[in-house]
């Protein structure tokens, strides 16, 4: 633990001494407060990860904490896992720049979670193991399933990786004056330090620490706002219209997504999504039975249905405080410093000063390091549960499988820095879109169907699924953000920002027909198991301990 101390103090003082112009170019004095409490979480933190490193001694402790987590403790874990920096930064600043549509993506990202509470948390921790493809593959071929399970999980954790690298690196720009590289860089090797030590132990706990923290911090913000405004939401509205560039128009739909079709598109990435997320599904197999799941559900529900009508007046908030004179201070040439990322957090320092300015960057960073461990660890077990352990090596031994997931951990770590590096100026709550958009149309379809489709076989969920996959990314490829703001083109192939109306589609009609078009023996079989399992996935019957198939 003194050997990762000491490769952390280098790094910081190597970016801090890199940092010195843009230290001068922003005219930003160093916040001996903030960093005081920063350094103090980021302390705490790795000391838990020691601890929880210690007690990680199989592949069940490190994938799942073996299963010895609580409803409440794993509902808490899992609106830490859920309440990212898209969340927390990117919803905030998406509000603060576009007033009402971003309401709107908060409201999309809540209301999958019904979707998880009736139709799948129960099953979910029936049926699997480590990973949601311990479900997709129970009746089906090993090898196809898995692979492409985790070849969507990958693209999953990448989108989505990019976006907290991006608001952790901004935050840590705008706390230390460092070099955005750099503050990356640093990011990456925290969140390689905690999941190659740690595991889920670990990750865990700094997201139910960080979930407490936050939802406190952001309540007390919310408290504060209203507090200026006796407590009249209608006050604080008028404030942020007369304030805001586009006066009334941000009470209103429009300002971000323009046509029905996107906002369809974008509705159902976030709904179907949010049940496909592989960081948010592992988080199921963490607990003792189905009921515990259950109530995970439920107690993550209330926490981030709480969360987001808080988080909508700190945004609202963000736009009555900052655009005035005394807000001046945090505009570097007409824009926001950071970013409209950063709104929530210069808005803390407004509130209440250095001292919660802290406070609130400490926790945006623990919520920023917290998700991208979930993230990281469900990349991992893809590759090492899914991909080595059932599909290239079958035999493979517990110390084996570990190994090769912390080698995982190391080279996601690497790619999350290089893309949070390169898409440094994208709102962090359209990434996370992104991700989403891809978790509806390569997992859950194939996840939701192999639950309750007994005419599922391994030929429809591989090639349909496949080809979601491919219809999802394609899309975001030659949307308007990557072919045009990324890669520099003049215009886009494909016109719309968010794919998943078109690729989950496209994604459900290809595993039918293929599914229906096939008649060998093995696709007659696989239906007759369905029986079997849908006992299982109601009774919990045969769920205990390890699944064997």
């Amino acid at each position: 633990m003194l050997r990762i101390l000491a490769l952390i103090s280098i790094i910081a003082l190597s970016a801090f001494a890199a940092g010195d112009a843009s230290f001068e170019a922003t005219k930003r004095e160093l916040n001996i407060p903030a960093i005081i409490m920063f350094f103090i979480f980021i302390m705490g933190t790795l000391a838990l990860t020691y601890w929880a490193a210690k007690k990680t001694k199989s592949a069940s402790d490190f994938y799942t904490a073996g299963g010895g987590i609580t409803g409440f403790q794993n509902g808490l874990a899992i609106a830490g896992d859920y309440m990212s920096a898209a969340a927390f930064l990117g919803v905030s600043g998406l509000i603060y720049l576009k007033g009402y549509d971003g309401v709107i993506y908060a409201v999309s990202f809540l209301v999958g979670w019904p979707i998880i509470l009736f139709f799948m948390a129960e099953k979910l921790r029936n049926l699997g193991k480590f990973t949601f493809a311990d479900i997709a593959a129970y009746r089906l071929s090993q090898k196809e399933i898995r692979t492409l399970a985790a070849f969507g999980t990958l693209s999953v954790v990448v989108l989505y990786l990019i976006a907290q690298m991006v608001g952790a690196g901004k935050l840590i720009q705008v706390l230390f004056g460092m070099e955005y590289e750099f503050a990356v860089i640093l990011v990456g090797v925290m969140m390689i330090i905690y999941v190659t030590f740690g595991g889920m132990l670990a990750t865990t706990w700094v997201q139910i620490i960080k979930a407490c923290l936050l939802l406190t911090g952001v309540s007390f913000m919310a408290i504060m706002v209203l507090y200026t405004f006796n407590f009249n939401f209608e006050s604080l509205a008028v404030a942020a219209t007369e304030n805001h560039s586009d006066g009334e128009s941000i009470l209103s739909p429009g300002g971000f997504i323009s046509d029905p079709i996107s906002a369809i598109s974008l509705g159902m990435a976030l709904m179907l999504g949010t049940a496909g997320l592989p960081h948010v599904l592992m988080r199921f197999f963490t607990v003792g039975n189905a009921k515990e799941a259950r109530k995970s559900v439920v107690y993550a529900t209330g926490f981030v249905g709480y969360f987001w009508v808080i988080i909508t007046i700190v945004g609202f908030g963000a736009i009555a405080f900052l655009n005035t004179a005394d807000g001046a201070q945090y505009f570097t040439d007409g824009k926001l410093f950071g970013g409209n990322n950063m709104a929530s957090i210069h808005l803390s320092h407004m509130l209440g000063g250095n001292a919660f300015l802290g406070f609130i960057s400490a926790v945006a960073f623990a919520t920023i390091l917290a998700v991208v461990s979930g993230l990281t660890l469900s990349g991992a077990s893809a590759i090492s549960h899914d991909l080595y352990s059932n599909v290239i090596n079958p035999n493979a031994t517990d110390e084996q499988v570990v190994k090769i997931s912390r080698i995982t951990v190391i080279i996601v770590g690497i790619v999350g820095v290089i893309l949070g590096i390169a898409f440094e100026q994208q709102n962090i709550a359209y990434m996370v879109g992104l991700a989403f958009g891809i978790a509806a149309s390569a997992n859950f379809p194939i996840l939701f169907l192999s639950i309750y489709w007994r005419g599922l076989t391994t030929r429809g969920a591989f090639l349909g699924g496949l080809i979601g996959l491919i219809t999802a990314v394609t899309l975001v490829i030659i949307g308007p953000i990557v072919w045009v703001q990324i890669l520099g083109n003049e215009e886009a192939l494909f016109p719309y920002k968010h794919p998943a109306l078109f690729s989950v589609t496209v994604a459900f009609i290809a595993i039918w027909f293929f599914s229906k078009t096939d008649g060998s023996d093995r696709g007659k079989a696989e239906k007759e198991l369905y029986r079997a399992q849908n006992i299982r996935a109601n009774t919990g019957i045969g769920a205990a301990g390890a699944v064997d198939h």
